[in-house]
């Protein structure tokens, strides 16, 4: 049950150019008048008379379906399909629906009644589908057309008051009241005007004879007939009709059946029977001769079929469309020689076949879709048609498989194409999506429709390294700006979110922040030192670097970089013993008694480098006697290489080079001072003879002298002391009455080399041992470390008092010889 939900109406322009009255003016627009109707199914429907002009007005449908323009600007409402859609075009601003190009009720509907078309409206977000039915109304634009421009007529004289003569129906595409509604005929004196309808209601005219004919009077009568619609103003159509008088002809041709049925296929070729039409005629001789011929043609009928005259057989001579006429109604008219007919109806049912590929229209499509869009997310929307009937047009349709889609369907003959799983553009940056549609038929057809869908990036990936961890070198001593490093991320993602920043970590090295030993480039990842490096402050820096990509929510990755440095050969070594001073020289005392292979001293020496820089060897550059001493080249030390002889200098002068193993190596020199001779006088004796100068000797002669008194007077006090406390001690301890020799203990100084890389990691004692008999002197070499240091001052008075005393102290001895243990260091008096 349909409820009218408005009355669209034409354009009053439309009438305005017609050259019709006022009434029926009035009368147009009540035909013109639309209804639109709102059904269960959401359907509604227009009636619109045909030949408006362009842009004239169908319906309101924004009104008639409830829904506003807003709505229907926001849904992109639009005409998606129909069967003669073209005709129509849907104002979105306005939510109307006008004429879009001229409508032709005869050409596009012909025979068919009523005649109307279906389109269809969809809105989007949320998807709408409303159905638009639109009827073409009917205007009389055609006059009625005989078939033929004149009318021959052989009557025999004979013929009886009341025969008829079939005159046939005039044509006018119109429909209902504006086709053919009456015939007129001319006034004459013999025939009168019936007029009579076929099964299908089309009206004929026939002629009855009025008065008997006298073909001696009147051999020939030439009169008009005249086919008039009932369309407002009325339009007519005329056909001559001669009339030839004859004898004796008074029975006309009866078809045996008033309707014939036949059906064929639509992809029928040429030339196929269709059916045969028969009638007969009681008359003998020419009289009962029949010719068949078509009445009352429609459109392009004459084209697709074949009658043949004699025969009455009916073939098909053209070619036949379902989709576009799915019968034909054909008159047919049989006449004998006299010119009595009769008429009949051929109804060609045609049969669809499978010759229409279903089509796929896209309806909407979103290109690109991002890459983490969820799961069913709306791609496109597809229709699908065919043209075909029954099986033929039923579509079923399906997605290509191996991609992450499906389709849905929630209205008919329309798809959704959705996401089915996550995409990621990494792996998939487009898909090639192919929709096939094949419909019922047999053999069945389809068509495919492709859909390049791109995946658009999101930054869901991290810079990445090829290592957690990188290790790399530089020399020390480098210029600042060196680039020490290349480091390289990747992203897998596209465009700005692939663009790859490289940030320094703000860390701390060795109590500075990382920025002053090093910087990266953000763009290249360059790493370049800052400052100059040195090995002996600093063996590595451990840097770390972000890797940063350019997202709106930026990911990144850190990396680890190890710089490590290279050792060069920037320092030369450094003697740590004997040690060097201005204002006096170190001496070593070697006595005459000293077999070959005696250790005079050890030079000591460290270099702050490592490696082959650091490994240290040592050789005699000068010496005043080379033939008496000689140095190990690895551990530096000094040893007699022969006996010692009276013979030998007592002051003998060593220079010794320390060198390193660097390229190019690096050396430092040292100059050692050895008095040979078996007691301290002897010694003091050559003392004045060591290489200083003789102005600053004559100044310091005086402060000598009393520096030495004054010595000699400590010395020889604390010498009583000692030796007083040692005799009470020994005499208290058993180990002293099993002794005959006084002992007084000493431990010289230990060097120790405290360096990192120092070649000398022990410390070792050397202890001079003399008694007052130089060849019973001894020297010993310990390792242990001394726990106490006995000072000597720098001018050696003390020393030398306590020797010009050790005489006495012998003689007041038990034992002739008397360990003496200390250092000597001999100035330049």
């Amino acid at each position: 049950m349909a409820v009218n939900r408005g009355t669209p109406r034409a354009p009053l322009s439309f009438f305005d150019e017609q050259p019709f009255s006022r009434a029926l003016r009035w009368k147009a627009v009540f035909l013109v008048t639309a209804c639109a109707l709102w059904s269960v199914d959401a359907q509604i429907r227009y009636s619109v008379p045909e030949e408006m002009r362009k842009g004239s007005l169908i319906g309101n449908v924004a009104h008639d379906l409830g829904l506003d323009a807003r709505r229907m600007r926001a849904g992109r409402a639009r005409v998606v399909s129909g069967e003669s859609a073209e005709y129509t075009e849907l104002k979105t601003d306005k939510g109307t629906l006008v004429v879009n190009e001229r409508i032709d009720r005869e050409q596009l509907c012909a025979e068919i009644t009523p005649c109307s078309f279906t389109l269809e409206i969809i809105l989007d977000n949320p998807v709408e589908l409303h159905h638009v039915t639109v009827e073409i109304l009917d205007v009389n634009d055609h006059s009625p057309v005989f078939p033929k421009d004149e009318i021959h007529l052989e009557i025999s004289e004979s013929a009886t008051t009341g025969a008829r003569f079939l005159l046939g129906s005039a044509d006018d595409p119109d429909d209902g009241t504006n086709s053919v509604q009456s015939y007129i005929l001319s006034p004459n004196d013999h025939f009168v005007l019936k007029q009579l309808s076929r099964p299908d209601g089309v009206k004929y005219a026939e002629m009855v004879l009025h008065k008997p004919l006298d073909r001696e009077l009147e051999p020939r009568l030439s009169l008009t007939l005249s086919a008039v619609d009932g369309g407002s103003p009325q339009r007519s159509g005329n056909v001559k009709i001669e009339v030839i008088v004859l004898d004796v002809n008074d029975n006309a041709p009866v078809f045996n059946q008033s309707i014939y049925r036949a059906t064929v296929v639509e992809n029928a070729p040429k030339g196929t029977y269709i059916t045969t039409v028969n009638a007969s005629d009681a008359d003998s001789g020419s009289n009962g001769h029949v010719s068949y011929t078509f009445a009352n043609l429609k459109g392009n009928v004459a084209e697709i079929f074949h009658l043949d005259e004699s025969s009455g057989v009916i073939r098909l001579s053209g070619s036949l469309d379902y989709e576009k006429t799915k019968k034909y109604e054909i008159g047919i008219e049989a006449k004998d020689q006299g010119g009595l007919g009769g008429s009949a109806k051929v109804i060609v049912d045609l049969i669809d076949v499978n010759d229409n590929t279903p089509t796929i229209g896209v309806m909407s499509f979103s290109s690109p879709v991002a890459e983490d869009a969820a799961v069913g997310t709306t791609i496109a929307i597809l229709s699908v048609k065919d043209l075909d009937a029954g099986d033929n047009g039923q579509i079923s349709c399906t997605v290509s498989p191996s991609t992450p889609f499906k389709l849905l369907s929630s209205l008919r003959n329309y798809y959704t194409v959705i996401t089915d799983e996550a995409l990621d553009r990494e792996l998939v940056p487009e898909y090639n999506i192919t929709v096939t549609a094949t419909d019922a038929g047999s053999p069945p057809l389809s068509s495919e429709k492709s859909l390049l869908l791109r995946v658009s990036d999101v930054n869901d990936n991290p810079p990445k390294f090829h290592k957690s961890l990188y290790t790399t070198h530089v020399a020390e001593n480098n210029a600042p700006g060196l680039s020490i490093f290349t480091l390289s991320a990747h992203d897998a993602d596209s465009t700005q979110n692939a663009r790859v920043s490289y940030l320094l970590e703000d860390t701390a090295v060795a109590g500075s922040p990382v920025s002053s030993y090093v910087s990266v480039n953000a763009d290249s990842g360059v790493v370049y030192a800052v400052r100059s490096f040195d090995y002996e402050q600093m063996k590595s820096v451990r840097v770390s670097v972000r890797a940063q990509d350019g997202g709106s929510h930026p990911l990144s990755t850190n990396v680890t970089l190890d710089i490590n440095i290279q050792d060069q050969n920037d320092n030369a070594p450094q003697v740590l013993y004997p040690v060097q001073s201005g204002g006096s020289v170190v001496a070593e005392m070697v006595s005459r008694s000293a077999d070959v292979g005696y250790l005079v001293t050890k030079v000591v020496a460290v270099d702050v480098d490592s490696g082959q820089n650091a490994w240290l060897s040592y050789k005699l550059q000068k010496a005043t006697d080379r033939a008496l001493f000689e140095v190990g080249a690895q551990n530096g030390e000094i040893r007699t290489v022969r006996q010692v002889t009276d013979k030998d200098a007592v002051k003998q002068k060593l220079t010794v080079v320390v060198e390193d193993n660097g390229q190019p190596s690096r050396s430092a020199v040292v100059s050692i001072n050895v008095a040979v001779a078996d007691s301290f006088p002897e010694v003091l004796s050559e003392l004045t003879d060591f290489p200083q100068g003789r102005e600053y000797n004559e100044k310091l002669s005086f402060y000598l002298v009393l520096a030495l008194a004054a010595v000699s007077f400590l010395f020889i006090t604390t010498v009583v002391v000692i030796v007083s406390v040692k005799i009470y001690r020994w005499r208290q301890s058993r180990v002293l009455y099993q002794s005959s020799l006084p002992v007084i203990p000493y431990y010289p100084p230990g060097y120790a080399d405290t360096g990192v890389s120092a070649t000398l990691p022990h410390m070792y004692n050397y202890d001079v041992c003399m008694s007052t008999s130089s060849r019973k002197s001894d020297c010993k070499y310990s390792t242990l470390g001394g726990q106490s240091v006995l000072v000597v001052d720098q001018g050696f008075s003390e020393t030398l008092q306590r020797a010009l005393k050790d005489k006495d102290f012998l003689d007041s001895a038990e034992s002739p010889e008397t360990v003496v243990s200390a250092p000597l260091r001999l100035d330049s008096t």
